[in-house]
């Protein structure tokens, strides 16, 4: 049976791991991004400084950016009291961890223009269950202001960009918001792609993508090209880290598709920063955590 005490302890762990800790094919990614840039490039030297920031913050236990993001948390378990029971823990996690100084105070009522202060509001966190056979795994994402401000999404066909309902429709799309964002969500990003679904789910699952690690390939091979084409595409645009030019605008690029209904094809983008905040872990039986995922 989950014990209250230890689920708390584990969620809690969970989120600061993922606030100040970059994951390691993230970091991994920065360093050969680092090693293509020129000797004494701005690209290379803002790549170096990135870099130098994320090791003070896995050192020091410190926030990776001052903005702190948005939680988002996936959480698949077998369906039953433990939801209620995980849905408490994360938001007790979210005060403790705000008044920590963790976590920025980052929740705007949108009515009042107040702060709640504590991470908590209307909505917000939002924590997903999604069934599982097994063990319950919980997976944290906070994703920051910059980077969820150039996220987006298409209708195709869309005639301004000349693109048909198609994959190269799709690749239009992808490299379009690429190219609007021009750094401002704080490049090189990282990109959660839904091709088709709804506008509610497209998001969603988008950015759900973005769990996937670099270095794990797309088991649909169709995709995994596209994936490939997209980052080697949006590189050659010469855009670069932070928007200041370079051979690294992205990092990666994550795609997943969902069916669509017949009159509708949904492009959803969804951008994130070099500091792609996430962790996911097991628990036991007692709400501690088996293992890191």
């Amino acid at each position: 049976m989950i014990n209250q005490t230890h689920l708390l302890s584990s969620v809690t762990e969970l989120m600061e791991k993922a606030c100040t800790m970059l994951p390691d094919d993230v970091h991994a990614a920065l360093s050969q991004a680092f090693e293509r840039e020129p000797e004494g490039s701005v690209a290379r030297g803002t790549l170096e400084t990135i870099l130098q920031s994320a090791r003070l913050s896995r050192e020091h236990g410190l926030p990776i950016c001052q903005d702190t993001g948005v939680p988002l948390v996936i959480v698949r378990t077998v369906p039953g009291p433990v939801m209620f029971a995980v849905e408490s823990a994360v938001r007790e996690a979210l005060r403790r961890l705000t008044e920590k100084g963790i976590l920025r105070q980052n929740c705007v009522d949108p009515l009042t223009g107040r702060n709640t202060g504590d991470n908590i509001g209307e909505h917000v966190p939002q924590v997903h269950f999604l069934p599982a056979h097994e063990a319950t795994s919980i997976g944290v994402m906070f994703k920051g202001g910059g980077s969820e401000n150039m996220s987006a999404q298409y209708a195709l066909p869309h005639a301004g960009l000349g693109a048909d309902r198609n994959l190269d429709g799709v690749r239009k799309c992808v490299l379009d918001a690429v190219f609007q964002a021009q750094g401002k969500g704080c490049s090189p990003g990282i990109l959660g792609v839904c091709i088709g679904g709804d506008r509610a789910s497209g998001h969603l699952i988008a950015k759900e993508t973005l769990f996937r690690r670099l270095d794990e390939p797309n088991p649909s091979p169709v995709l995994a090209k596209l994936e490939e084409t997209i980052v080697e595409q949006a590189n050659s645009l010469g855009i670069g880290p932070m928007g200041l030019g370079g051979r690294t605008t992205l990092l990666g690029a994550r795609f997943a598709a969902a069916g669509r209904h017949p009159a509708c094809y949904f492009v959803t983008v969804s951008y994130s920063c070099w500091a792609t905040r996430r962790a996911r872990i097991e628990l036991d039986d007692e709400g501690r955590i088996s293992r890191w995922l």
